[in-house]
């Protein structure tokens, strides 16, 4: 039963110009899903399993894991579906419980980096320190708050897109957005603008500002040091900045694609670019770039393989 106002399924249109290579695009994903899945779970599992890697620094890249599991299972699984089914349809609930996870992944993503680059940032520029602030108590606080900030901020602006009436069920996307559905609202969405810009400023732009004055701290402090010091520091760091940029050249392509109106191609590719680029490129640059957690990588793998021989 549809209700004119508040309709219970939504539809994505953008999977009608695909059914000529649906059966590609399933591969596809499904290659990208299990990649995704077997990367990071292999990340999580080192920094688990060696009690050698439970330290700050690798357990905020364990985390960094996790989120990324926790974006792709919220997008890949239904797109998935949507790639073999003939009818698009999302409900009511199941979409904005999308929108919350997509959201939350977004956030989390930008709250563990700033984690990242505060532990980094008292590891170089606090040595004698870090220990002392850098406990397990500090450190459990620190998640605690990085995911449940987040969630709250994001929750509420979710719940005010939910009550808004609707004109309309068609969402121009391949998944369910926030902004997608208030361009349905039959009524004014003022309040929900200025909450959104509220949002993205707390859950966004201060993290991100953090970030940077960090690194901008380290390399500060890098300047007055030896070159020895610099090398070392920039070979911790580097991995931290990759990842970041990355994430935020992908995350600023979903906000301009969110807003304007772009060709079909350009805007599959913009917004699936924040919810599949950084699960992939995060357990390689730190896989390959922190020798302790490549080596143990290789350790487990050998041994693995030597346990399933005859």
């Amino acid at each position: 039963m549809e209700n004119g106002s508040h309709p219970f399924y939504f539809y994505l249109t953008m999977y009608k110009d695909q059914k000529n290579f649906r059966y590609i695009y399933f591969t596809l994903v499904l290659i990208l899903y299990l990649v995704i899945l077997s990367m990071n779970t292999l990340i999580i599992l080192v920094i688990f399993l060696e009690r050698a890697l439970h330290q700050p620094m690798y357990i905020l890249i364990a985390c960094l894991s996790v989120n990324s599991l926790y974006g792709s299972t919220g997008l890949l699984p239904k797109m998935l579906a949507d790639l073999l089914l003939d009818t698009h349809a999302v409900s009511r609930p199941a979409c904005f419980i999308q929108i919350l996870v997509i959201y939350t992944y977004g956030s989390y993503e930008f709250t563990i980096l700033a984690l990242m680059a505060y532990d980094r940032h008292v590891a170089i520029c606090k040595p004698l320190k870090y220990h002392s602030i850098m406990t397990t108590r500090t450190l459990a606080i620190m998640v605690g708050v990085a995911f449940l900030y987040p969630l709250c901020v994001v929750g509420s602006n979710v719940s005010l897109a939910f009550r808004l009436p609707l004109c309309g069920n068609k969402l121009r996307k391949l998944y369910c957005s926030n902004w997608s559905v208030v361009q349905l609202s039959c009524v004014q969405t003022t309040l929900n603008n200025i909450v959104g810009i509220i949002n993205s400023v707390v859950t966004i732009f201060l993290p991100l500002f953090f970030i940077l004055y960090s690194y901008i701290k380290i390399l500060a402090i890098c300047q007055r040091n030896s070159s020895e010091f610099k090398r070392k520091a920039l070979h911790t760091c580097l991995p931290h900045i990759v990842t970041f940029v990355n994430y935020s050249i992908a995350a600023f392509c979903e906000i301009i694609f969110s807003r304007y109106e772009l060709p079909n191609v350009v805007a599959v590719i913009l917004s699936l670019e924040f919810l599949i680029i950084p699960p992939v490129l995060n357990p390689l640059v730190y896989g390959f770039n922190f020798p302790e957690i490549h080596r143990r990588i290789l350790l487990l793998l050998t041994s693995t393989k030597i346990s399933m021989t005859p």
